[in-house]
C-alpha cells in the first residue's frame, strides 16, 4: 500500500472514530433499551475513590458499551454476521431456523427442590399435583443445533415423579410431547402460547378425572410481539409472534391482592408496550386471586406458580370458582399454612423446569 493509500485510510478511520464521538456527546442517553428489554448504564459519578479501586472505569466502560451510538443496529450486525460464519448460540440462546430457544442447564438446587416437593405432601392434607413444564428445549429439541449441551428435563421430570409418590402427577410434557407439531411456545419468546397453556389445562383436568375441556375459537390481540428471546440473543431479524385469548373475561374478576386493584384476565395496556406478555393478568405479582361465579365448580384452587400461569389462569378460571395464584418469588408464604387459611381444596405446583430446578424460594413449598 502506498504512502498516500495509507493517509486516506488513516483519515477515513479518524474520521469515523470522530463521528461517533460527535453522536456520542449530541445524542441524549438512553434509560431503556426496547430491544434488549433492560435499563441501560447512565453515566457514573466520579470521584478519587472510586478511580483508585477500579470501580470508576469499570462503571465508565460499560456506560460507553450501554450507550454506543446505534447501538441496536450495530448489536444486529454483528450477529448476522455471526451467523454467517455458523454459529448458533447467542447468549445462552440457540437460533434454530425461525425460533429462539433458550439453552437450559443444570443446578445445584434442582435435588433439593423435589425434597421441598415431598415436604409439602406430608405438610398438608390437601391434594397435591404436580406438573412441571418442559420448555421448548425439550419439546422442540429436534430443532436443536447438532452437538448443542442441553439439561436432560426428561430425566428430571421422571425423577419428581418417582421421588414424590403422594403427589398426583400431571402429564403435561405427555400433552406438549404429543402436540410438538403445534405452535406451543412462541418463538422469540421463552413462555408457552394460549396453545401450550390450554394443553397444561387440559393435562391438569385429566390427572383430576374431570372431562377434557373443548378449545374455543381465540382471538389474535396482537401480531407483534417479540419477547425475552428476542431481547436476549441480539437476533433482531425474526418474524414477531402473535398472541390469542381464547377466554372470555366477562364476570371474571382478578384481585391483585398486594397491588389493591381488581381487574378482568387481561390487561389491553401492555399489548402496546415491549413486555405484551404481560397482558395475561397483568404480569408477575405476589398474589392474585380469579373468581368466576359461573365457573364449573365451586372448588378453591391454589397455583404455586411462575410466570407459565399468566396465560394458563383463563383457562383454570372456568373450572374453578377461586384461583389462587401464589409466586413465591414475591410472597414468601408456607403454602401449606396458606391453604389451610383460605379453604383451598387442591394444591397445584406448576413451574417451568427451568425456574423450578434453581429457584430458592421452593424452600416455602416445606414449610
Amino acid at each position: 500500500m502506498s504512502r498516500a493509500s495509507q493517509r486516506v485510510t488513516a483519515i477515513i478511520f479518524c474520521v469515523f472514530l470522530a463521528g461517533f464521538g460527535l453522536l456520542h456527546i449530541i445524542l441524549p442517553d438512553r434509560t431503556f433499551s426496547p430491544v434488549e428489554n433492560r435499563n441501560l448504564a447512565q453515566r457514573p459519578a466520579f470521584s478519587w475513590s472510586a478511580l483508585l479501586d477500579g470501580s470508576y472505569t469499570a462503571d465508565l466502560e460499560t456506560y460507553l458499551e450501554d450507550q454506543f451510538p446505534l447501538r441496536d443496529g450495530w448489536m444486529g450486525l454483528k450477529n448476522r454476521y455471526e451467523y454467517l460464519l455458523g454459529k448458533r448460540e447467542f447468549h445462552g440462546v440457540y437460533l434454530c431456523g425461525d425460533t429462539l430457544i433458550h439453552k437450559i442447564e443444570d443446578s445445584s438446587r434442582a435435588e433439593q427442590n423435589i425434597g421441598y416437593l415431598q415436604r409439602l405432601t406430608e405438610l398438608t392434607d390437601v391434594p397435591v399435583y404436580i406438573g412441571l413444564i418442559p420448555t421448548a428445549a425439550e419439546v422442540w429439541k429436534d430443532k436443536l443445533p447438532a452437538g448443542s449441551e442441553n439439561f436432560d428435563q426428561a430425566a428430571y421430570l421422571e425423577q419428581v415423579k418417582e421421588s414424590v409418590p403422594n403427589a398426583v402427577w400431571v402429564d403435561i410434557a405427555g400433552w406438549l410431547g404429543r402436540c410438538a407439531h403445534e405452535p406451543v411456545f412462541y418463538r422469540t419468546d421463552h413462555h408457552w402460547t394460549s396453545l401450550g397453556a390450554y394443553y397444561g389445562y387440559v393435562a391438569l383436568m385429566e390427572a383430576m378425572g374431570e372431562t377434557l375441556p373443548p378449545l374455543d375459537a381465540g382471538e389474535t390481540v396482537s401480531e407483534d410481539f417479540y419477547g425475552t428471546l428476542y431481547s436476549t440473543s441480539g437476533v433482531h431479524w425474526l418474524e414477531p409472534d402473535s398472541i390469542q385469548w381464547y377466554v372470555l373475561d366477562e364476570g371474571i374478576t382478578v384481585e391483585d391482592v398486594y397491588g389493591g386493584e381488581t381487574h378482568g384476565l387481561y390487561v389491553d395496556s401492555f399489548l402496546g408496550e415491549k413486555d405484551k406478555y404481560a397482558s395475561f393478568m397483568g404480569g408477575n405479582a405476589p398474589l392474585y386471586i380469579v373468581r368466576n361465579p359461573e365457573a364449573a365448580s365451586d372448588k378453591k384452587l391454589l397455583v404455586v406458580r411462575d410466570s407459565y400461569s399468566d396465560s394458563l389462569a383463563p383457562f383454570l378460571s372456568q373450572e374453578f370458582e377461586e384461583v389462587h395464584l401464589l409466586d413465591l418469588r414475591y410472597n414468601r408464604t408456607s403454602v401449606a399454612q396458606y391453604a389451610q387459611e383460605n379453604g383451598i381444596d387442591q394444591i397445584f405446583v406448576c413451574y417451568s423446569v427451568d425456574n423450578f430446578v434453581k429457584d430458592v424460594d421452593a424452600v416455602f413449598l416445606g414449610q
